[in-house]
């Protein structure tokens, strides 16, 4: 990792930079956004792992054609599948990167927050993040995947394969495939960290030239619109130069398809469906991701302003 900030060596504490707050807000920005937006996520998976060559998989026409199917066969409940794993899933991901990521950044900036760390180094403070909370998290979105994949229509399903809730999915999975069925989809994921370390470097670096401009400190608060506008752009770029791997994670965690690995899962999707078929699901995927990057962001940023800011108010009382 860079060398700390020279000034602030001295007087650094090596743990000073892990703060709750960014868990908690972390934590709230995902849940929010899981919450508001779960249908679009379960419509994008399913898009994303059809291939159409497996009969017993609903064909939509579209984002409209599968929104109402999924309405008209399983109801209003079928929307809300898998969004359990995916409220825990996303809420922790967020938590933890967040976490991750600000006690990295601080760490290389040796406690000022003030001092900027320019593209690379904010890739390499997403990228670390991104590792650390994907060895935690990637179970649970193995377990979202299959019970978004639970069709109704899906006559004589094997028994291993109905899920009856998350821990049962959790349970079923070590039980017939071990760890590594949990861990299924890791590889892809992992090349999808460039995804969040974009993402990440694209919003710190936009944030960071507004205030330069605006001749402020680099951390100096936003307005709620600027926020958004930055979240969205940076969102945007980083899902349209990664998507493919998300295409390839949820085929190789989806239990209707039997793929030897990573490489061969490319292979087999390059060979029926051609470029196309590695961005199945994009449209619903950007329709879902930009409004909940939004919120995430946004709730984010408020929550853990008001809670630093409380931090800060303690602080003086304490010391007074």
């Amino acid at each position: 990792m860079a060398v700390m900030n020279q000034k602030n060596v001295g007087k650094f504490n090596l743990f000073s930079h892990v703060k709750y707050e960014h868990l908690v807000a972390g934590v709230s920005g995902g849940v929010t956004s899981t919450l508001l937006l779960h249908p679009l996520d379960l419509i994008k998976i399913r898009f994303a792992v059809n291939d159409g060559r497996t009969a017993a998989v609903p064909q939509y026409r579209g984002l409209g054609s599968a929104f109402t199917t999924i309405f008209r066969q399983e109801g209003f409940r079928g929307l809300y599948k898998g969004v359990t794993p995916n409220v825990w899933g996303s809420g922790s991901a967020w938590g933890f990167y967040f976490l991750f990521y600000n006690s990295i950044k601080t760490y290389i900036q040796g406690g000022d927050a003030t001092t900027p760390l320019g593209p690379g180094l904010h890739m390499l403070a997403a990228s670390e993040a991104g590792v650390l909370t994907l060895l935690l998290t990637n179970p649970i979105w193995v377990v979202k995947t299959r019970l978004c994949l639970q069709y109704e229509n899906v006559a004589n399903a094997p028994k291993s394969d109905v899920y009856r809730g998350m821990v049962h999915a959790l349970g079923q999975i070590y039980k017939q495939e071990g760890v590594r069925g949990l861990y299924k989809g890791f590889f892809p994921s992992m090349l999808g960290v460039s995804h969040g370390a974009l993402q990440f470097m694209t919003y710190e670096e936009m944030k960071n030239s507004y205030n330069e401009h605006r001749k402020l400190p680099i951390d100096t608060k936003l307005a709620t619109s600027e926020y958004l506008a930055f979240a969205a752009v940076s969102k945007l770029i980083a899902a349209a130069a990664t998507y493919p791997y998300q295409v390839i994670r949820a085929r190789l965690q989806d239990h209707h398809h039997n793929y030897k690995g990573t490489w061969d899962c490319v292979k087999i999707t390059w060979r029926f469906e051609g470029c196309r078929g590695f961005y199945k699901g994009l449209g619903p995927s950007l329709t879902r991701v930009i409004p909940a990057t939004m919120i995430t962001f946004l709730v984010y940023e408020k929550v853990s302003r008001f809670m630093l800011d409380q931090r800060k108010v303690r602080e003086k009382k304490n010391s007074a």
